[in-house]
């Protein structure tokens, strides 16, 4: 069997195009860790070791040190057999998914082109087509919400995502313009809302309370409550007059599995750049078994990372809610591979 010859990884950095903000924190930079995987046929995977306002001891620095010490039981193995040792570094580093999961899905695309498989042919090849969201950072300054707004209906975006805090009075201040502003300017459009754990149980019944008087219709609520909080969740699931979406809880298939036991969701987001192939598959698996709805997200990555995610959802055509729009915070071209990009689309040629 074809085997691994080399690992190479390099860090990259790209300007956002505005602050990226959220409950956990704000970033201007877009740092991550490219992962080349070469195997001794000639065939090569690229994987992306993003970094995250969630999960803030993966830096550059750590992602690095993890590389550097996995890396090297890797090399002469056949490529068939990297799923076993993948398992193990997710046990030996469970405080770093993302950078396993870069890891993972570099030597994946590896094994896939020394088979001549195509990925959005391995994941199904179902649809050739999918249109994302775009987020709406966590900021105070109404003339920032305005200029991004007004950038995404040039691009034609049509479902929104409002991040919002856990401050009531200030969530309830933003979401009014934030509505206004979408009601005259489009003739339709959906609004979700991503809490990235910042309410409790107390705060989310208040913030509903508001919603709800306020006749504001949104799809879904993401990750309201802290992520290690499932009989919360359970309680707000409950009352919630909108689906409720469990992102930061759930990076593996074991995650979602305690999610459905607990009844503690509607729904999870899967992200490729922390759950890799095989927990995402995982979490596929436990979601339809249990009737779960599915959200299929990303962190700021570059398409490198994107591009995983983006294969997926256009292969199993599984998912209800598509977050994939952080390319959109970079200066990007309109092609990646074979992906063409065109405003809120993702597009593969038929």
């Amino acid at each position: 069997m074809t085997a691994i010859e080399s690992i190479h990884y390099q860090e990259i950095a790209k300007p956002l195009r505005v602050r990226f903000s959220t409950a956990q924190g704000s970033k201007d930079v877009m740092r991550s860790v490219v992962v080349t995987v070469a195997l001794d046929d000639g065939a090569t995977g690229l994987g992306e070791c993003a970094t995250s306002l969630s999960l803030q001891n993966e830096t550059i620095q750590t992602i690095k040190n993890v590389l550097a010490d996995v890396i090297p039981s890797l090399y002469g193995i056949p490529i068939d057999e990297y799923e076993l040792l993948i398992t193990q570094f997710r046990r030996k580093y469970p405080q770093h998914p993302m950078t396993i999961s870069g890891l993972e899905v570099a030597l994946f695309r590896a094994y896939l082109a020394s088979m001549g498989k195509p990925e959005h042919a391995h994941w199904g090849g179902k649809t050739r087509t999918i249109e994302t969201d775009i987020t709406i950072p966590l900021v105070d300054d109404i003339g920032f919400i305005q200029r991004w707004l007004q950038y995404a209906f040039r691009k034609g975006f049509a479902v929104y995502k409002l991040k919002v805090s856990g401050d009531v009075e200030r969530d309830k201040k933003i979401l009014s313009f934030v509505y206004r502003m979408l009601s005259q300017k489009l003739d339709g459009f959906t609004l979700r809302l991503d809490g990235n754990q910042g309410f409790s149980v107390k705060t989310y019944a208040q913030f509903t309370e508001v919603i709800q008087k306020a006749g504001y219709a949104v799809e879904l609520f993401e990750q309201p409550l802290p992520k290690d909080d499932l009989r919360g969740h359970k309680v707000v699931k409950h009352f919630s007059p909108f689906p409720v979406i469990l992102d930061e809880t759930v990076v593996t298939g074991d995650d979602a599995r305690r999610v459905a036991d607990e009844n503690a969701a509607h729904g999870i987001n899967i992200k490729i750049a922390k759950s890799g192939i095989s927990e995402s598959k995982a979490i596929l698996r436990v979601a339809k078994e249990c009737g779960l709805k599915l959200m299929i997200g990303c962190m700021t990555e570059t398409m490198i990372g994107l591009s995983a995610a983006i294969y997926l959802a256009t292969g199993c055509a599984a998912f209800d809610y598509i977050d994939l729009d952080a390319i959109f915070l970079i200066h990007h071209k309109d092609q990646f591979n074979d992906i063409t990009i065109e405003g809120p689309r993702f597009t593969l040629p038929s």
